[in-house]
Order: structure tokens, then C-alpha cells, then sequence
């Protein structure tokens, strides 16, 4: 029984070329259905089938739950009788328990016979799918088993079959029977009567594989095929690379005396295979895909309304063998470069061109340089036409550059008059608009920020660390960089990283506590230049001026007093009575003491009242900011450099900052008043206080 069983499975196996295991699963499954057949067992009764390589003997399982008391014998066993098959068995656990009837080999084997035969044959045809799925885009070798009109029938091993149609056969080849050929595996389809193999011997890629067969070169990687062009049976063009320095691609192909290019031709009934070298520049392609001895030019128009189109331009005596009979050669020319190839001979071609220039004067402004040449090619036409002689080497450089100068006017005209063309010039407008209202917002932004602003960095003012953070990261490190974004608008702010409502919120009002604001859109701030010198001198620190409100003695004050006399002079010179008005040679302060005036300090020019108020009248008068009047000064021309109070240095022509003193008799100080002024339309209207 051993032996049989095992010859009888080894023979199955070596006959349908599977695996074991696919087989004794197929038996095992065929058992099963045999049994739930013959003895009505349920479909979700779980049924096993196990059978023994050596012995040849099938056993059936049957999955039932192990419970105390059975009401139904087909699912349940009693605990007593599990325990006598499983010693550790327990109530609730699940058992498979051995059913096996007597006479079941003999039953088994006259019912699960067609089951298992119909097994293996689904098994083998999913192997012959897997199989010669792998084989796709290869080459096989086949013999023919039968011919049709239609198809040819192939034979490939054992049982499978391969369908050649006449769509994929070699016009003109003749086939016989038990002939052995290469076909190339096109495609596997999966149908119930097992796999359809579809082959060629048309298809392009075959060509492809047998020069990787014949050519070492190419089966070791040293050179490419990059494009295959082929009608069947007649013609062929191949491109390839080298893709090792020092390998001639085109000579590895061909072989010596063209010995590997000729076996490829006979196994494909004799067609004709050109062989060229591929290149990236598309006019080098394809005037080697032409395989012409000469080309006068190549022009490229990749966006010509009837696909991208290569111009080609070559000898007269060279313009049939470049369109081929019946125009194979510019057809497979263009399906090798993928380019609409456009064929025409010197001749014609310089007449056009010179047809054009006459017809659209327009076109000699685009030419430029080129457009010497032609009356130099009407000469060469006139004599050629006479003469009817070859052209020469200098003659074809003339037609050849102006033609493809021509064509390429052409197209830039044909380019600039397109809906296409115009709508993105329509586009490229607007956007320069959009770009330069962007830049006067940004100018008129920047014009409503104060200068001082800039001055102030973002760690000066009162920001919450993780809006400071963002601003940072956007790039703003000062307070006016920040205002010039809230005069373009809070949206300006909130696109900004990290930037919400609430951070939005908390700038505002860090700016409105800075003390400084934006300006109206009418008004133009002025402030006079100074140099970096003169303005650290003309600039009063503002805390220093408050706690000298608060502590400083009296001796400061008259100190300060004294020194801005002479700038007193500067800032209302016009404005003031033009009596002159002296100060006190000597100032009395507390303690007695008295201080003299700076010898170098320049007499006080007469000034003129404003609004009929003197530099007397002010003095003793209370504080009111509010009805003070400022005019701007401009200081006198000097001859030289002169030392101004406190040793300090004016020089010739250098403007000083609106001041103002004021005298207060009350607590005995004197105060410095300095004003912003802003010219609007109105005239001086707008001031910015600072003490």
C-alpha cells in the first residue's frame, strides 16, 4: 500500500509539474468534500482530512465543543470521553476528533476523484500563468503546431499553448509546421480554460532583445539601446549609447563586417537594420536618424499647431533617399525621435525664405545680423538657376543659416500673436501693476512711520516674549519695521507666522504705549538731517531731562539755561523782534554763586516776536505747552568752526532742532522744550512734545 500510494503520488506530481504540498493540499481538500457529501455534514461544521505519506491511509477530523451533558452529538462531546482521547481536557474546550469510516478509502476514492482531478488542474493552470507571467517582454523559443489565417499555433512544453495573430507576424514570412522560431512573450492573460499566451514577431522590443542576445556589449551593460523605430519585415532603425568611455556603440553593434547585425536580419525574414548614434541634442538626433549624408538645417518648433515639428532641410540630391520610398525613411525617423518630421529640399527651401522676406518686410527687423545674407543667397539662387551647378560648402552655410533664421522669425511672430502668448503677456502686466501698487503702499506705509521709530528695538518695548519670538522670526527687529506693517493694514500682521488676533492685539497696544503713532495720510513728516555728530549733540535723553525736573539743583539748571541761549537764537531768528536781546552776563543760582558765560559763545542775533511775544515776555511765564508757538531755524553761516556752550563745536551751514526755553520764576528752573513739527496741507498744525 505504501509503495503504491507513493508511486501514484509521485507521478501525479512529476506529471502536472507541481509541488507536494500542492498536491496532498488538492487530496486533502478532495477527502473533505467527499465526506461532507456522503454523510450530510453541515457547511460550518469544521471537517479536516489527513493523510499519510507512508502508510497511504486517510483520516477524517471533526471539530466538536467538550460540554457536561450533549444534546447534540454531531458539535458536542461528553467531558468522560474527551478526557479518554485528551487526559487534561476540560468543559469548554474544542476537540478534533477522529470520524473515520470503515469502508472510506473505497467511498473516498470513487467520489473525490473528479474533485482532485479538477484540483490539479486549476493548480497547473495557475503554475503555467505564474510561470510564463514572469516570461513577459522576452523571448521564447516556440515550435509551430498549426497555421491559420488568422493566427499561427505555437507549441511551447508540455501542454501549453501560445497564439501568434496576423497583427503581430511578419508580413510576408511563411511558416511551416514543427518549425522552430523566436517569438517575443507580448502578454499573459488569465481565462477559466487556463492561460492565453499572446506572442510577436512585429513588436518593436524584439528587435531590442535580440541585439541583447547577439551584442555582448549590450547584455554586460556597456552600451544602451535608447530608441527602436520598425515596419516589420523591411526596415529598422536603432539608436544606441555608450555608456563607457573608449566603445564605439554603433561598431559593438554591427560587428566585424557587420556580422551580428546580419544574424539578426536573417532571423527577422531578412529586414533591414540601421544602426546610429543617440544624442541628447534633439537637431544632432535627428539628422542621424535620417541617416543622410548631408544636412543644411535642422529648426525645432515644439509648440507648431500640428504637434512639435523638426523642419529639416537637405541637397536636392539627397531628398529621396531622406523621405525613403514611400516615406518610410521620415517615418521611422520620426518614431524613433518622437518628432513630426517636415522634409525639404535647398532649393525649395530658399525660395521660401526669400518669398517670406518679400511678402513681410516686418521680418528683416527680427533677423538682425541675418539679414545681409540675403541678398547674397538672391545671388546664389540667380546663379544656381543659370547654372544648375552643385552648391559649395560656403553657398550651403549661407542657405542653411538663413532659412533656419527665417523659420525661427516665424515662429516667434506666430508665438507672440497666440491667445496663449497674449494672455501671458496680459498676465505679466497685471502682475507689474500688482507689483508696483505692492511698492507705493510700501513707500507710503514707510512715509507714515516716524523716524524715531526705527530707532527702537522690539526688546525696548513691552511685548509678550512669545509674540516677541514670532516677530523676530519674521525678521522685524525694530518698532518701525512693525508700524510699516500696521499701516498696510492688520492683514499685513496676521500673515505673518504665529501672528493671531490676540498677538495682533498686544502689538497695538505696545506701540500706542511707545508713545509713538502713525501719521495721517496728508502729512509728510520733516525733520531736518543732521550728521551722527550734531545729532547726539542736539538730542536731550528724556529720562535724564525728568530727573533733572526732580533732583537736579538750581546750579544745573541755569547751566542748562545758559548753554541753550545761543540755540535759542538759531531757532527763532527770523520769527523774533529784530532787537537784539542779551542775556545776563551773570546768573545767580542757589548758594551765592554765580557763572559766567562761555567766551565762545557767539553773540544772540536780534529776533523778531511771534504773535508780538519776546524772549522777555516768556520768561517768569507759567508752562503752557499747549499756546506756544515754534518756527524752524536755520543757523548762520559761519566763517569756520566756532565752540558753542559747553565746548562743543558747530560748524558752517549745520541745521539744529527746534528748541524752546522756558523760565520757571516759581520753582526756579529753566526748561528745555523741544517740538516735532509735521507739514500738512493746512500749514503747521501737528506737534509732538518732548521735555
Amino acid at each position: 500500500m505504501k509503495s503504491e500510494f507513493a508511486l501514484a503520488f509521485n507521478q501525479i506530481c512529476a506529471e502536472y509539474s507541481l509541488p507536494r504540498e500542492i498536491v496532498l493540499d488538492a487530496v486533502q481538500a478532495a477527502m473533505v468534500t467527499a465526506y461532507r457529501r456522503d454523510w450530510k455534514i453541515s457547511p460550518t461544521q469544521n471537517v479536516a482530512a489527513e493523510i499519510s505519506l507512508e502508510t497511504g491511509l486517510a483520516r477524517i477530523y471533526v471539530e466538536r465543543a467538550v460540554v457536561e451533558s450533549v444534546e447534540d452529538p454531531e458539535l458536542e462531546i461528553s467531558l468522560s470521553d474527551a478526557r479518554r482521547r485528551r487526559p487534561n481536557a476540560e468543559i469548554g474546550d474544542v476537540m478534533m476528533i477522529d470520524v473515520t469510516p470503515r469502508d472510506f478509502g473505497r467511498i473516498a476514492a470513487q467520489t473525490a476523484k473528479q474533485v482532485i482531478t479538477q484540483r490539479l488542474r486549476e493548480a497547473e493552470r495557475e503554475s503555467q500563468f505564474n510561470r510564463f507571467s514572469r516570461q513577459e517582454n522576452e523571448i521564447i523559443i516556440a515550435t509551430v503546431q498549426s497555421v491559420a489565417p488568422q493566427s499561427v499555433t505555437l507549441h511551447l512544453e508540455r501542454t501549453e499553448e501560445a497564439h501568434m495573430p496576423r497583427r503581430e507576424q511578419i508580413p510576408g514570412e511563411r511558416y511551416s509546421l514543427h518549425q522552430k522560431i523566436r517569438v517575443y512573450v507580448v502578454e499573459v492573460r488569465r481565462t477559466p480554460r487556463g492561460p492565453d499566451i499572446i506572442v510577436s514577431r512585429s513588436h518593436p522590443l524584439m528587435l531590442r532583445r535580440l541585439l541583447e542576445l547577439e551584442v555582448p556589449e549590450i547584455r554586460a551593460g556597456q552600451v544602451d539601446v535608447n530608441a527602436v523605430a520598425r515596419e516589420a519585415g523591411t526596415r529598422a532603425k536603432v539608436a544606441v549609447s555608450a555608456r563607457q568611455a573608449g566603445i564605439d556603440p554603433v561598431g559593438a553593434c554591427v560587428g566585424m563586417r557587420g556580422i551580428r547585425i546580419q544574424t539578426i536580419s536573417r532571423e527577422l525574414h531578412g529586414e533591414r537594420i540601421d544602426v546610429l548614434e543617440w544624442s541628447e541634442d534633439p537637431e544632432i538626433f535627428i539628422s542621424n536618424a535620417l541617416s543622410v549624408p548631408s544636412i543644411v538645417s535642422v529648426t525645432l518648433d515644439e509648440n507648431n499647431p500640428g504637434g512639435r515639428t523638426a523642419s529639416v532641410v537637405v541637397l536636392d540630391e539627397h531628398l529621396s533617399l531622406a523621405i525613403g520610398r514611400s516615406g518610410q525613411n521620415a517615418r521611422l525617423a520620426a518614431k524613433l525621435t518622437n518628432w513630426r518630421v517636415d522634409i525639404q529640399g535647398a532649393t525649395e527651401a530658399a525660395l521660401w525664405a526669400l518669398e517670406q522676406v518679400n511678402h513681410t518686410p516686418e521680418l528683416l527687423e527680427t533677423l538682425r545680423g541675418t539679414a545681409a545674407l540675403i541678398p547674397r543667397l538672391a545671388a546664389v539662387m540667380r546663379t544656381h538657376e543659370e547654372g544648375q551647378y552643385p552648391y559649395t560648402d560656403e553657398e550651403r552655410t549661407i542657405i542653411g543659416t538663413v532659412i533656419k533664421a527665417v523659420r525661427l522669425a516665424i515662429i516667434a511672430r506666430r508665438e507672440a500673436e497666440r491667445p496663449g502668448s497674449v494672455q501671458a503677456r496680459a498676465r505679466q502686466r497685471a502682475q507689474h501693476r500688482v507689483d508696483a501698487e505692492r511698492i507705493k503702499a510700501k513707500e507710503e506705509a514707510q512715509a507714515r512711520v516716524p523716524r524715531g521709530a526705527y530707532k527702537i528695538r522690539l526688546s525696548d518695548v513691552e511685548l509678550p516674549e512669545k509674540v516677541y519670538s514670532h516677530l523676530i522670526t519674521n525678521g522685524l527687529e525694530n518698532l518701525g519695521q512693525v508700524m510699516e506693517r500696521m499701516a498696510l493694514g492688520d492683514e499685513a500682521l496676521l500673515m505673518l507666522n504665529g501672528v493671531g488676533v490676540k498677538g495682533l492685539r498686544d502689538i497695538k497696544q505696545a506701540v500706542e504705549e511707545s508713545g509713538l503713532g502713525l501719521l495721517d495720510h496728508g502729512e509728510i513728516e520733516t525733520e531736518v538731517e543732521l550728521p551722527a555728530e550734531a545729532e547726539d549733540e542736539a538730542v536731550v535723553d528724556l529720562d535724564e531731562m525728568a530727573l533733572q525736573d526732580e533732583e537736579t539743583p538750581a546750579l544745573e539748571a541755569e547751566l542748562e539755561y545758559e548753554a541753550t541761549t545761543a540755540e535759542l537764537e538759531e531757532t527763532f531768528g527770523d520769527d523774533l523782534t529784530e532787537e537784539p536781546v542779551e542775556a545776563e552776563a551773570t546768573l545767580e543760582v542757589e548758594g551765592g554763586e554765580s557763572v559766567e558765560p562761555q567766551p565762545e559763545e557767539p553773540e544772540a542775533e536780534p529776533v523778531e516776536a511771534a504773535d508780538e511775544m519776546s524772549i522777555e515776555n516768556l520768561v517768569g511765564l507759567p508752562v503752557d505747552l499747549e499756546n506756544v508757538v515754534y518756527e524752524e531755524a536755520e543757523e548762520e553761516e559761519l566763517g569756520g568752526e566756532e565752540s558753542g556752550p559747553g565746548g562743543r563745536t558747530r560748524r558752517e551751514g549745520r541745521k539744529q532742532r527746534r528748541r524752546q526755553v522756558v523760565y520757571d520764576d516759581t520753582t526756579g528752573q529753566t526748561f528745555v522744550v523741544r517740538k516735532h513739527r509735521r507739514r500738512s496741507v493746512d500749514g503747521w498744525t501737528d506737534y509732538n512734545e518732548e521735555l
